[in-house]
């Protein structure tokens, strides 16, 4: 299998939802880079579960400990690891129904292919908990990218049927993006907020669950990031994004609305102003030829309702070989596109930061 991503920034991620702790291997930061541990803790709060109505019971105060590469503050250079210690596990939930595969999850999948030996509780390895050392990881990037004015931010665009309006592609503001990571449940309309939010609670109160879509942008990216075909921005972010449980769809720019325009509406068309080249539209999402055009880098995720529901549902005893009614216990989200937010902008960072290195080094990061 294969935990680890990066070619400039290699992240090696471990644990299980229901093992002793969860955890990263950050390889390839320069020593000497000052790390804001507030700023860290602020992202892992964004995602930690159990805070309201809308997201799992399940309390973990997603505590991290240092454990190399950091001393006196600073970045060593060195591999650094941190690890996030499990302490609100209720592994029972699961044994009744380790050999039950549940619709929708890994279940079948990761029996199939680790020849059973897979943990089942709760996901194991394949559980969205196994994203908090990516936003952890993700925090530090934003630091440093921070250190070239890029700045990241996203809004819930739309839950289920409700959809906010989109970013202005054009002209996003940094105060805004900033705004936005401040509130625990960022969208931009008001009154969508509330409808997004009762929706949740129904899908709750039914007994199911929700998706919906997350649209993120990238302000102040220099022009010339990326390469051409395989380490283009789309596939590079891509990679790292779909690697995030549930991602079921991403789009840049336009995306898929781009197949309904002529190329005359397409284009984005040029202009210089005050010494800046600047397109009048930004169909493209900031990116083309895989390359960073200096316009704000947009582009939307989708993620699939959370297979775990209270619903009795078909499916398999696959030790018994007998097919079987079940209903999934545990605590689960009703809807996981909140909590999913910082962790979307942690694999940006992460991605972004690779490539900003591939073109201009590690020596700028101090």
């Amino acid at each position: 299998m294969s935990g680890i991503w990066g070619n400039n920034i290699k992240v090696s991620i471990f644990g299980e939802s229901h093992g002793k702790g969860i955890g990263i291997v950050i390889d390839g930061l320069v020593g000497g880079i000052t790390l804001e541990l507030d700023y860290i803790k602020r992202e892992l709060q964004r995602r930690v579960p159990g805070k309201n109505r809308l997201s799992t019971s399940r309390k973990e105060k997603d505590t991290f400990h240092i454990l190399s590469g950091y001393f006196n503050n600073k970045t060593t250079g060195t591999p650094l690891c941190a690890v996030i210690y499990n302490t609100d596990q209720r592994s029972k939930d699961y044994e009744k129904a380790k050999f039950m595969m549940r619709p929708g999850h890994a279940d079948y999948t990761g029996y199939m292919k680790y020849f059973g030996a897979n943990d089942y509780r709760g996901g194991g390895h394949f559980s969205g908990r196994i994203t908090a050392p990516i936003v952890f990881a993700g925090a530090i990037a934003k630091q440093i990218l921070e250190k070239k004015n890029i700045v990241i931010g996203s809004h819930i665009k739309s839950i289920g049927y409700i959809e906010e309006d989109g970013f202005d592609a054009v002209n996003i503001k940094e105060e805004l993006l900033k705004k936005l990571t401040h509130k625990e449940f960022p969208v931009m309309d008001d009154e969508k907020e509330c409808r997004m939010k009762e929706l949740i609670l129904k899908a709750k109160s039914e007994l199911d669950s929700i998706g919906g879509i997350i649209e993120t942008a990238v302000v102040n990216l220099p022009v010339g990031i990326g390469s051409p075909f395989f380490d283009s921005i789309e596939s590079k972010l891509s990679h790292i994004l779909f690697s995030i449980p549930a991602v079921k769809g991403i789009e840049f720019g336009e995306g898929f609305g781009m197949t309904k325009m002529k190329g005359s509406q397409a284009n984005d068309e040029y202009f210089i102003k005050e010494d800046k080249i600047k397109t009048y539209t930004n169909h493209n999402g900031g990116i083309l030829g895989g390359i960073s055009n200096g316009m704000p880098i947009i582009f939307r995720t989708a993620f699939k309702p959370t297979p775990s529901i209270g619903k009795i549902q078909r499916s398999i005893d696959i030790e018994k070989k007998e097919n079987i009614k079940m209903k999934i216990e545990g605590r689960h989200d009703p809807c996981i596109v909140p909590r999913a937010i910082p962790v979307v902008e942690a694999a940006t960072a992460i991605g972004l930061l690779d490539l900003l290195i591939e073109k201009d080094g590690i020596g700028w990061m101090i």
